[in-house]
């Protein structure tokens, strides 16, 4: 169990506002992002999951910026709260999306259902400190390639 899972709420194409939050919707593009509104609802977060349960079915991705979240995604809220994980876990989430599609849809209880592959400690609990140091040590392996190529472009 490491995070809680809660229902999107749709805001129809009627109903939705011109603005900047962006509206977390079932595309696999964009890190999930279908729209920019300027509505408001109880789904509003950040630093949190989405895992697309209708469209590109199986998709997650990390949110480490205010969102809203539409039905056709879940929202995970980790209980070990970081964007390094985050990001992690949402990789390993996307790795299990072949199994499902329209006629087998990724919803509440098959998330709960779901197992993923994580690392794990002494203890036999999943092992946060290296998930985050890893994604850390990606991120700066593609930092260091940018600027090296920046540097060359330059």
């Amino acid at each position: 169990d490491i995070a809680e899972i809660n229902s999107g709420q749709d805001i129809y194409k009627a109903k939705r506002t011109k603005g900047n939050i962006p509206y977390v919707t079932a595309t696999a593009l964009n890190n999930g992002i279908g729209y920019y509104v300027g509505n408001n609802n109880k789904t509003l977060e950040k630093g949190c999951l989405s895992v697309n349960r209708n469209g590109s079915v199986g998709y997650s991705f990390y949110h480490d910026y205010s969102a809203l979240f539409s039905n056709d995604c879940r929202k995970l809220r980790l209980k070990y709260p970081s964007k390094h994980v985050g990001i992690f876990i949402s990789q390993q989430i996307t790795r299990q999306k072949d199994k499902y599609g329209y006629g087998y849809k990724m919803g509440t209880a098959r998330i709960k259902r779901q197992r993923i592959m994580l690392p794990i400690n002494e203890n036999k609990a999943p092992d946060y400190e290296y998930m985050e140091n890893y994604m850390k040590q990606l991120e700066l392996k593609k930092l260091k390639k940018y600027l090296q190529y920046k540097t060359i472009e330059n």
